[in-house]
């Protein structure tokens, strides 16, 4: 499904805040890293769910399918604990996985806390849609998303996506050479 507007799809993944025992900060993390760094025209889709892998993965689908964003991105449900499944939902909805992203994501927190390694963040792809999960706190957000977020405009050029701006004094994507601007 294709809409005019490009579409970006935030998850956040959490028991207590689908509940409402407290606010959903990471949600409003990556909508606000978005606006920081997007240029092109863009609308956020925002949804909350509960640490239940088939409602993750229903609103994966929705997000995905449905809705037509071309960049999902999940908070929340990365780490060890029993109730943690936002990577296996992401697994089982994707056609493709990308190593890189959750091993970019990994390193580059292990810069700020031992207990990085306990992360379990990837990323895939669902027809032309990019999934990235991402932490639950807020500024592992925002590091991971500096860390990753050059390679996904041209990942979305790559999914035949739309084409995604960056203001170049907050953040350049990479594009090859050859890549170019559609017309």
């Amino acid at each position: 499904m294709t809409h005019e507007t490009i579409r970006i799809g935030l998850l956040t993944v959490s028991d207590r805040a689908s509940r409402g025992d407290y606010e959903d900060l990471g949600g409003p993390a990556m909508q606000a890293w978005f606006e920081k760094v997007l240029t092109s025209e863009w609308e956020a889709l925002a949804r909350v769910v509960p640490d239940e892998q088939d409602q993750v993965e229903q609103a994966l689908k929705t997000l995905a399918d449905d809705e037509g964003c071309c960049l999902i991105v999940t908070t929340g449900g990365t780490g060890p604990a029993r109730r943690d499944i936002t990577p296996e939902a992401t697994e089982a909805v994707c056609d493709k996985i990308l190593d890189g992203f959750g091993e970019q994501m990994r390193a580059v927190s292990l810069k700020f806390v031992p207990t990085a390694i306990l992360s379990r963040q990837m990323a895939g792809i669902r027809g032309q849609s990019l999934i990235i999960n991402l932490p639950g706190k807020p500024s592992a957000i925002d590091d991971c998303l500096n860390a990753v977020f050059p390679a996904v405009p041209y990942c979305i050029d790559l999914l035949e996506g739309p084409y995604l701006e960056t203001d170049e004094a907050v953040m350049t994507a990479f594009r090859p050479k050859h890549a170019k601007k559609p017309a």
